[in-house]
């Protein structure tokens, strides 16, 4: 072991650790002795049964002592000092568990080891009586496949059964018993089992009384809960409903169904009850050797309810606990019918005697306060309602305390109920703070009477917060035998309006929950509850788990489970107790208890409690902070004139325990009991047991002020207006949330002081974050209701309530000084818990020096401590600046004061000393200047100005200029000299104006540098930086706003100036003006001098979703210039052409939304020279113009039919038209060669159109240009290479480096595509196929990303290309226009990838193929193999085609394929109708249709997986996986994707028929083209044309006369054989 590890361990004494004393139980004087044989161990835990104990210590080792008779050779004897399990050496043990006569352990791999009495199956071995050694047991999850082991983290045992909770929180058991929790009856149970009823719920710690079985279970997460029915599910009536009464409305819930009682048929106005049956499965309980788990059933009555849903007790959903009467064993039946078939079947005739004769049996003892299974008669004669009889049978399921009431009923019975049973609400909605003891009898809500069923479950409580009876103490009713008068009190409760409500945010914080112990839990019982141990109300054993509904919300954190009864200690360190109190185990004076009451205090509160036999230990808070032990149990004395045995009648503390040092676990079995100890060596173990303990009461406190004094405030009336309301919600919330968080530390502390102890693993330094900022948001609350006066505005409506409880709030507050002012109080309390962060400071500190210096543990214990220091300083600084900014509202004039009283602002400081003043100002006037935390106000007699502080800038003028003590602001729109009295002063308002911009900036003001003491450097703050700001004066600029960089006052550099009638400009500004590259609703593109240059977008029009017009293309000095695209959308026109000094000129076309065409001559706007005007109807006019659609001099007019005119023409299109001229008539020339040249037929038009547009390659010019200057090249191809790729990383860098501040613009695979386009491709030796790979991904990956060169190239191709053919510009006529553009996009493109890639082989050329690639490629069609016949030798041919359409044409795909569509659309429809009609045929028809020959006639074809033989009627089967194939023709993009799918076609086909013929076989066109042609038939594919004709168009020229060519041609002639060959 090395120095620094000896050197901290001796530092925290660790051989003084985990000292083992053991004492005989059943007394209060007792000796405590140090277990002998254990030489210097630390044990870190024990576990005890009844005549024995396990040890497990540090090193993980076991050992047992006392009588272990499964062991051979120790069956009679006792061993006294620890015996080691050797078995166990090896396997690091976490944890270790006893039953009464068994044992078992938890290695740290979640394996559990049993051994020791298996009778009953609690070792989990079948037929074998006892284990004499460590066995392990294998508990696996039936519901996974494969079959997964359980790991398991924590086990419990009982007398015949043992609980393993698993590391997914669920719990497994085995042995006997109802205690099991199991859907079974046949025991033993020696296979693990899971508690199926608690699956899916968090369990959080396990129990085992001798035979019963505790469970704490986290609490589901509030949105789970059932939505409200709006109507009663019996009677539909409204659950709540609302009457207007003069000038308010109540809203009243208490709706009481009328159908909520089942009563018997022959009983009309009796009670009907019967004894409870107990399986939650509805059959009745099966013998099993354990005679316990069946009660005799008739001792008990209960009540039989209708249940609202229908849904019956009977079923073991979770739902169970909220639903029923008392408590949840009851079974409520679906209907009457039901009700009196049980009754009938019922063995017992007395019973059923009793029954009819409503006699009340009353049980042996009842005492004053339990009489727990009283049944109320009704009153005599009929005269009782159903509602009073209602109220009867509950009573008498609630058991002592029943709610009287009137005759007439006019009580609502929901309030009275509620007063019993406390809704379940969020966790520490009960202050358990104030409550003296037992007496206190709780008890009266806690039996949870639930009107749910008669109320159709209606949610009890829908805030969170309620108000809470402070006055707990008397809440007994009495109880005569029959009904009485209500109490005076009950009615005072109900009758009082009801208080308003604010609902606190739940306490419950995700993080902190999954960090710390949950405090949000249930308590969850099952097994035999012959003594009241299962905490129900009753004496009944449950066969499955069951909420013990009383102690909900109660906080519990641990559970003990004794012989024969429970303990749960709460975080508020309360122990509630239940079951037998023979020997007055309970800590308090009641007789058994079946439901959970208050034990008797002890100490300062319970930490730590442990069940035995039939005694009690409680582990307490003691002044000294040392624990003091107590003892609650059997008192055997041999005084003279006392009894032998008495019982203790409250905790005694065991004197003799406090001299052993300090404890830290308590065990108890059954004869003995054990407790470990820590020796506090250098104060060590003292200061963690000061911080334990001192957190846990400061959780009382907190939870005192919370239910005692924030819980009222919320509830008063006239809390002022809005805001001040939500101020203190949200105080009142963060208050809750700090709250939470301290009772969960109390809780973490606890179970820290029972493990291993070591500094590093204290939450307050592991999750010190969740400290840190859960007391500064409760300050950033706190001091903002403080600002905004919110203190003295409570003070008012509050005065009752603060004056009647003075007293209360002085002790909380711990102010003790005379006549304080309720403002002062209040202040202080809720001040309080700042006070916390010293006392962690300290004790940290305390820690620290228990190490040396050197060592890691001081370090951190230091640095949390002077974290948590400056914490408490820096608060401390807002509270004292929250104080000093109200000090200041109350003085400052009133108007001002509420436009500039804000929670968060501060005052920093002002200018009412006269120290500051307006340079140049008035003598009369008044200028005042307040410094705050956001702005810097300028008040002058009624007027203000704000500027804020982000876009303000300050400095100190120099002396020479005459400006003696001068600071110059400035602001975007003003600027100004303040003077100051002295020097002293203006230094005093630099710094303050400095710093308060510096944070204002950085918005650190709620930050600090935890450690660093709180002296944080002072720096100036910068000139340059980000802001946002709205101008108020500016003409051009007023109400626009900026939001961008700002230099000196002035923007400058990237921002968005947004004006307010929607206009924006977004871009560069230098020194307050717009420049460079910007996008907006005017321009959006490229600048230079401040002047649209290059190429770009701009939008006309008010708004930019109805632009008017768009202008998309070339400028040049703010002029459009060059080729451009102009949509006119007022006139549904659209101009792709040339453009000068904003005007058209030159070539262009024009398509408009009526479908006319014009191409040709432009001059000044107009078209004037030659052109080409076609109408939607395919006549043509080729001539002159003279204006817009005007046709001037000579031409030829060309009619759909083929007749044309020759002449001259003048007139507008489409008004009349006159025409001197020829009119002829093509079909009067019999012969070919007779016919003029001027005839104009489809083909022919469509190869003129394009002859007078503007070339595809002089188009977009400035984009490619655009693109070439960013590689610095000055023209396309002239520049160096690698300046390019460097320009090309740079602008990728730059990129990201913008983005990284908004990383929402980036996603993560875009991140990942730049980082992997930061790597230059290197290309050395021959070209290969694998280098084209790599630059066609490269490609791929830098067109994806608009921050590459070539992806903002390819981005505004796309955009250009789509703003040219959508809209307007879908028309059929610019097909070809279209197509040729894409062409030159792909010419153009390759040159640059060319220049980028030198070693890239031009258009055209080969890639040889490496030998390998060719071998065995069968051709398709010929025998030989396919050596590529048209080029010498193979290879792959490089084209623009092959290498950019899959980048490109994807992102074209839409309005091309559009345009296709609408060009092929009537040979289509002729096409489709052909479709349809030959596919209602069977296969073999269309097969011998079409001429397929016979052999090749599939015989069997697989469906749906089975193989069948083709029949007549067979359809859609045959070649099935070949049209499949042709069917994805219509989901790829590029045509050499269609090719492919094209060719897998034919080689399903050729497979099908492989299959068939079982030979090899080789196709001739003949055979092949049927069997195709029946393929495109079945294939259905609409657009087919479109396809054709865009592969067509876009193929790589060389495939051509290629196999893939072959196949092409095959699919068009298919298309056209369908078209003309009219298939009948």
């Amino acid at each position: 072991m090395d120095s620094q590890e000896r050197s901290s361990e001796e530092a925290e004494g660790a051989k003084e650790r985990g000292l083992v004393y053991v004492w005989k139980a059943g007394s209060c004087s007792v000796t405590p002795e140090r277990l002998p044989g254990l030489s210097g161990k630390t044990v870190l835990q024990a576990a005890l049964g009844i005549h024995h104990g396990l040890l497990l210590t540090e090193g993980g080792e076991v050992y047992s002592f006392g009588k272990l008779p499964w062991r051979s050779g120790l069956e009679e004897s006792c061993a006294n000092s620890p015996i080691l399990e050797n078995t166990l050496l090896g396997h690091h043990v976490i944890t270790v568990a006893a039953g009464s006569f068994h044992n078992g352990a938890v290695t740290e791999s979640g394996v559990v080891y049993m051994w020791g009495n298996n009778s009953a199956g609690q070792c989990a071995v079948a037929n074998q009586p006892c284990v004499p050694e460590p066995q392990p047991i294998s508990i696996c999850d039936s519901e996974t496949s494969p079959l997964l082991s359980v790991r398991i983290l924590q086990l419990a045992c009982g007398e015949e059964h043992t609980l393993a909770l698993s590391l997914s929180r669920e719990i497994w058991a085995w042995g006997s018993g109802c205690q099991l929790g199991l859907i079974t009856t046949t025991f033993p149970v020696t296979k693990p089992q899971k508690v199926e009823h608690l699956a899916g719920r968090v369990v959080l710690q396990i129990a085992c009384g001798a035979y019963h079985s505790l469970a704490l279970v986290q609490c589901l997460p509030v949105q789970e809960m059932k939505p409200i029915p709006e109507r009663c599910n019996h009677c539909s009536q409204l659950l709540i409903t609302m009457t207007d009464k003069e000038d308010h409305v109540i809203i009243s819930d208490s709706h009481c169904c009328p159908l909520g009682v089942a009563l018997s048929d022959n009983q009309p106005e009796n009670h009907v009850f019967c004894p409870a049956l107990e399986t939650l499965e509805g059959k009745s309980v099966t013998r099993s050797q354990n005679e316990d788990c069946q009660k005799p059933l008739v001792e008990e009555h209960t009540l039989v309810a209708l249940e609202p849903d229908g849904a019956s007790m009977l079923s073991s959903n979770d739902g169970q606990e909220d639903s029923g009467i008392s408590s949840p064993g009851n079974i409520l039946f679906p209907d009457k019918k039901e009700v009196k078939e049980y009754l009938i079947s019922l063995s017992d005739h007395s019973l059923n005697e009793r029954l009819e004769k409503n006699i009340c049996t009353e049980p042996e003892q009842p005492s004053q306060e339990e009489q727990l299974s009283a049944c109320i008669p009704g009153p005599p004669g009929t005269s009782t309602s159903a509602l009073n009889s209602l109220v009867a049978s509950c009573a008498s399921a609630v058991g002592v305390r029943v709610a009287a009431t009137y005759e007439a009923g006019a009580l609502s019975l929901k309030k009275v109920m509620n007063f019993y049973g406390t809704p379940s609400s969020e966790p520490g909605s009960q202050s358990g703070g104030g409550s003296p003891g037992p007496e206190a009898l709780k008890d009266s809500r806690e039996e949870q009477v639930r009107l749910e069923s008669m109320q159709g479950k209606k949610s009890s409580s829908l805030v969170d917060i309620r108000e809470e009876e402070s006055e707990g103490g008397s809440r007994r009713l009495s109880l005569p035998g029959l009904l009485s008068q209500v109490s005076p009190r009950l009615l005072r409760k109900v009758g009082r309006a009801k208080m308003r409500t604010v609902a606190l945010t739940p306490t419950y914080s995700g993080e902190a929950d999954a960090l710390l112990p949950s405090l949000r839990t249930e308590v969850w019982s099952w097994g035999k509850g012959k003594e009241g141990q299962l905490g129900h109300g009753d004496v009944l054993p449950r066969l499955q788990p069951l909420c013990v509904k009383s102690l909900d919300g109660k906080e519990v954190i641990h559970l003990s489970a004794g012989g024969h009864h429970s303990l749960a200690l709460t975080a508020k360190s309360q122990v509630y107790s239940w079951g037998s109190n023979i020997s007055g185990q309970l800590g308090h004076s009641n007789s058994p208890t079946t439901v959970p009451r208050l034990a008797k205090t002890c100490g300062d509160g319970v930490w730590s409690t442990a069940a035995g036999l039939d005694y009690s230990l409680f582990l307490a808070d003691e002044e000294d902070f040392q624990p003091g032990l107590y003892y609650s149990g059997q008192e055997t004395t041999t005084e003279n004139n006392l009894y032998e045995n008495s019982r203790t009648k409250s905790p005694v503390l065991l004197l003799s325990c406090s001299k052993i040092g300090y404890i830290s676990n308590v065990i108890t079995g059954g004869d003995n009991c054990l407790v470990l100890a820590d020796k506090n060596v250098m104060g060590y173990i003292a200061s963690l047991h000061e911080l334990a303990s001192t957190e846990r009461r400061f959780y009382c406190k907190l939870s005192e002020i919370k239910s005692q004094v924030l819980r009222p405030l919320l509830g008063l009336d006239n809390l002022g207006n809005a805001n001040t309301i939500q101020l203190l919600q949200e105080m009142a919330s963060r208050f809750s949330k700090l709250c939470y968080l301290i009772g969960q530390h109390g809780a973490s502390l606890s179970s820290f002081l029972h493990g291993v102890k070591e500094a590093r693993s204290l939450a307050i330094l592991k999750h010190s974050g969740l400290f840190l900022d859960s007391y500064t948001e409760y300050c950033t609350s706190v001091t903002n209701f403080l600002v905004m006066g919110g203190f003295t505005l409570l003070a008012k409506p509050a005065i009752d309530f603060l004056s009647k409880n003075q007293e209360l709030l002085q002790k909380l507050s711990e102010k003790n000084e005379e006549n304080l002012q309720l403002v002062e109080v209040l202040n202080a309390l809720f001040f309080m818990p700042f006070g916390r962060l010293h006392n962690y400071a300290r004790t940290l500190l305390k820690l620290a020096t228990c190490f040396e210096v050197a060592s890691p543990e001081y370090q951190k214990l230091q640095d949390s401590s002077s974290c948590y220091e400056s914490l408490a300083v820096h608060l401390g600084r807002k509270r004292k600046e929250a104080e000093y900014t109200l000090g200041f509202w109350k003085t400052f004039p009133g108007k001002m004061t509420d436009s500039l009283r804000k929670p968060e602002r501060r005052l920093i400081c002002e200018s009412s000393n006269r120290g500051l003043s307006l340079q140049h100002a008035g003598r009369f006037s008044v200028n005042w200047f307040i410094l705050f935390n956001d702005a810097l106000v300028h008040a002058q007699f009624s007027t203000h100005h704000i500027f804020p502080l982000s876009t303000l800038w300050v400095e100190a003028l120099s002396e020479e200029a005459g400006n003696v003590n001068g600071l110059k602001i400035t602001t975007p729109e003003e600027q100004f000299v303040l003077v100051s009295s002295t020097p002293q002063e203006k230094m005093k308002w630099l710094r303050a104006i400095s710093q308060a911009v510096d944070q204002a900036l950085k918005g650190t003001s709620d930050l600090i540098l935890y450690g660093a003491g709180g002296n944080v450097p002072r720096q100036e703050p910068p000139i340059s930086r980000s802001a946002k700001y709205t101008f108020y004066k500016d003409p051009r600029f007023k109400d626009a706003v900026y939001d961008g960089r700002w230099l000196s006052g002035k923007p400058h550099g990237r921002g968005i100036l947004k004006w307010a009638d929607g206009r924006m400009y977004s871009g560069t500004f230098r020194t307050g003006l717009e420049d460079g590259y910007a996008t907006g609703e005017v321009y959006e593109g490229c600048f230079q001098d401040n002047m649209r240059h290059g190429h770009g977008l701009l939008r006309s029009g008010k708004l930019t979703s109805s632009s008017p017009s768009m202008f998309i293309g070339q400028w040049t000095t703010d002029k459009k210039s060059g080729y451009g695209v102009f949509d006119d959308i007022t006139r549904g026109e659209k101009y792709m052409g040339m453009w000068q000094d904003d005007l058209c000129q030159g070539n262009g076309v024009v398509v408009t939304q009526f479908g006319l065409y014009y191409e040709g001559a432009f001059s000044t706007n107009k078209m004037m020279g030659t052109g080409i005007l076609l109408s939607e109807d395919d006549t043509v006019y080729e001539g002159e113009f003279s204006d817009n659609w005007t046709l001037s001099g000579k031409g030829t007019l060309t009619l759909p039919n083929g007749d044309y005119i020759e002449g001259l023409f003048s007139g507008e299109w489409g008004s009349g038209i006159k025409i001197t001229g020829t009119y002829f008539k093509p079909s009067l020339y019999e012969n070919e060669k007779d016919k003029p040249k001027a005839l104009l037929t489809g083909p022919v038009i469509r190869r003129k159109l394009g002859t007078l547009a503007v070339p595809p390659d002089e188009k977009w010019k400035a984009v490619f240009e655009e693109c070439w200057n960013q590689l610095g090249c000055e023209s396309p191809g002239q520049g160096d290479r690698w300046k390019a790729w460097d320009n090309i990383a740079v602008a990728l860098t730059t990129n990201r480096r913008q983005h990284k501040d908004s990383p929402e613009l980036l996603s993560r695979s875009h991140t990942q595509t730049l980082e992997s386009l930061e790597f230059i491709p290197q290309h050395v030796g021959a070209f290969t196929l694998e280098k084209y790979e790599n630059i066609k991904k490269y490609l791929i990956k830098a067109c994806d990303t608009p921050l590459h060169p070539l992806g903002k190239l390819v981005e505004t191709l796309v955009a250009v290309y789509r703003m040219t053919y959508v809209g307007v510009g879908a028309n059929r006529r610019l097909l070809q226009e279209a197509v040729r553009e894409i062409k030159s996009y792909l010419k153009r493109l390759f040159q640059l990838v060319r220049f980028l890639f030198p070693d890239l082989p031009e258009e055209g050329s080969t890639i040889p193929f490496l030998a390998t690639e060719t071998k065995g490629r069968r051709s398709f069609c010929s025998g030989k193999s396919d050596s590529r016949s048209e080029s010498p030798e193979p290879g792959y041919v490089v084209t623009s085609f092959g290498l950019l359409l899959p980048v490109l044409l994807p992102r074209l795909y839409p309005p091309l394929f559009m345009l296709y569509a609408l060009d092929n659309e009537r040979e289509e429809d002729i096409y489709w109708e052909c479709v349809l009609r030959l596919n209602k045929q069977t296969d073999m028809a269309l097969l011998s249709f079409l001429g397929v020959q016979v052999k090749f006639w599939p015989g069997t074809v697989s469906i749906l997986g089975e193989s069948r033989k083709v029949s007549s009627n067979t359809k859609d089967a045959c070649f099935a996986s070949a049209v499949e194939c042709l069917q994805q023709i219509s989901t790829t993009f590029t045509p050499a994707d269609k090719l492919k799918v094209i060719q897998q076609t034919f080689e399903e086909i050729s497979q099908n028929v492989l299959e068939n013929l079982q030979e090899d076989f080789l196709w001739s066109m003949d055979d092949l083209f049927p069997v195709f042609l029946y393929v495109v038939l079945r294939a259905r594919i609409r657009n087919l044309g479109s396809e054709v004709h865009l592969i067509e168009d876009l193929m790589d020229p060389y495939l051509q006369h290629g196999e893939q060519g072959i196949m092409f041609t095959t699919l068009k002639a298919c298309y056209y054989q369908i078209q003309h060959e009219k298939l009948t």
